[in-house]
């Protein structure tokens, strides 16, 4: 990646503007350590990790960078899919990138909607990955269904065609183990099935998993869920109540864009 012509290495576009007030949502992560940013879309901001970076490439493409580690200034979007193909069409995201970086020259690809979505998925299954090699998931029912009872699965997850029946026998473990009996809490079933989660995790038929996290120092379920929610919500399936144990999205998206 590059910065545009004529511009020096600075932090990215749309820094948090001013220290919130007593009346206004706290927008950090918990441990409050995470920047804010501001959607060029929207105008609204929101943590580093509830929104998407964008940068340019050699070439004056503009690419999805989930991982925020492209040299060079970064423009923000937290808007769904929907929205960006919107703003897409209509003009408005050329608009905004143009602002952001200074009429630098851009190419926008026609396919930038799906290759976010791509980079997001393939950001959460690689967060998985590396959660399971370091050792902070439990997989097949048994198993999930004993750490889930003695209160050590902080994240339960389902794969998109999981059965009723055996997302129901590892919800209700989940729910003594959190002590959430009678409340109708359940896992999370995620946009992918168990051929693309076996995949992402080198093992056979995984259909159910469970992100370990008992302690006060185990972030895995928090590493994990910020990884989820921002793709969930890029997809447009994250409302609230929606992703049980996932922390929330920095806020709302306006239904129709600012730009």
């Amino acid at each position: 990646m590059r910065t545009p012509n004529n511009e020096r290495l600075t932090p990215d576009i749309a820094e948090a503007p001013k220290a919130r007030t007593s009346s206004e949502p706290d927008r950090s992560c918990s441990n409050g350590k995470s920047p804010e940013r501001r959607c060029i879309l929207t105008g609204k901001n929101g943590s580093r990790d509830s929104l998407l970076r964008l940068a340019i490439s050699p070439a004056g493409d503009v690419l999805p960078d989930p991982a925020a580690k492209a040299p060079g200034r970064g423009a923000w979007i937290g808007v769904t899919r929907a929205e960006l193909e919107t703003a897409l069409a209509k003009g408005h995201l050329r608009g905004a990138l143009a602002r952001a970086f200074k009429g630098a020259p851009l190419t926008i690809p026609e396919d930038l909607p799906q290759m976010i979505e791509t980079a997001l998925m393939r950001s959460f299954k690689d967060r998985l990955g590396l959660e399971m090699r370091a050792g902070k998931l439990a997989l097949g029912s048994d198993r999930i269904a004993e750490q889930a009872r003695m209160g050590r699965v902080a994240l339960l997850l389902h794969a998109a065609d999981s059965g009723e029946d055996g997302r129901k026998k590892l919800d209700q473990a989940w729910r003594v183990g959190q002590d959430l009996e009678g409340s109708g809490e359940r896992g999370l079933v995620l946009p992918l099935d168990r051929a693309a989660l076996s995949v992402a995790l080198g093992r056979d038929n995984v259909v159910h998993l469970g992100v370990m996290g008992h302690g006060a120092d185990d972030a895995a379920p928090e590493r994990v869920g910020k990884a989820l929610a921002r793709l969930l919500h890029y997809l447009g399936v994250a409302k609230p109540g929606d992703c049980d144990g996932v922390p929330p999205l920095a806020g709302p998206v306006d239904d129709e864009l600012n730009a």
